[in-house]
């Protein structure tokens, strides 16, 4: 009993000092987000709330009052404009993670890796993030404009909110291929096409701590362990790259 009381006191000045931080992130780190979460509750006994959805928007949000603490954009240019305004803390805004695009499809053998099945008949539809709200969207309409598809694919086009739900409209089968991030399909069975780097502008991805969040201690150790080894660590199994 008296160990159980030791073990209790020597936790409780961690967790009586815990707190929550409320996060906006791009919806193509979902499942990077998840495990950091999970680390960093581990490590340092504060709650993470996150919201995922488009960077567009959230930044629409973030201007017009919503409450977050930190943002992880799908770009810089969104960071950039918070920090211009002064919603977000001057120097408090890093690279996080450089995403890669692909083209992909739950059907095996359906994708080349050329992607030169954009220019053939064998599809319906073909879904992508909204190039005005989502960095990735944008992304995949450079690499349709490179190849000289854009306009002869608009008929075909199925646009998602975010990457997030272009991404469920292909595996739902509504299209049968679509543009979205390499960590959303790591794993996934099907078929793909890496889109080089050069066919789009590098995805790279800033942190940044909003204005709301800069007395928030658990706002700042959440991007500090974002930035440790572990935390690139974790980011670079989901296939992103890392400054």
């Amino acid at each position: 009993m008296k160990l159980l009381c030791v073990v209790i006191l020597m936790f409780l000045p961690i967790f009586s000092r815990a707190d929550e931080v409320l996060v906006a992130v791009a919806s193509n780190f979902t499942l990077p987000m998840q495990k950091i979460m999970a680390e960093f509750q581990k490590e340092t006994g504060h709650k993470v709330s996150a919201s995922y959805g488009s960077t567009g928007k959230f930044y629409t949000q973030i201007v017009n009052g919503a409450p977050f603490e930190v943002l992880l954009a799908a770009d810089e240019e969104h960071p950039d404009k918070l920090l211009s305004s002064g919603l977000a803390e001057t120097h408090s805004d890093f690279i996080y993670a450089i995403g890669k695009l692909v083209l992909w499809s739950p059907k095996e053998n359906f994708i080349d890796n050329q992607g030169k099945v954009l220019s053939g008949t064998g599809f319906r539809h073909l879904s992508m993030a909204s190039p005005t709200l989502a960095p990735y969207g944008f992304a995949a309409e450079q690499v349709l404009k490179k190849m000289e598809l854009w306009k002869k694919l608009q008929d075909k086009m199925i646009y998602g909110e975010n990457i997030s739900q272009a991404h469920q409209f292909i595996a739902s089968g509504n299209a049968e291929l679509g543009f979205v991030s390499l960590s959303q399909v790591k794993e996934a069975k099907g078929s793909l096409w890496i889109v080089p780097r050069e066919n789009y502008e590098a995805l790279k991805q800033k942190a940044v701590l909003l204005k709301v969040g800069k007395d928030k201690k658990a706002a700042q150790q959440l991007l500090k362990f974002i930035r440790s080894e572990k935390g690139r660590h974790l980011i670079q199994e989901f296939g992103y790259e890392v400054d």
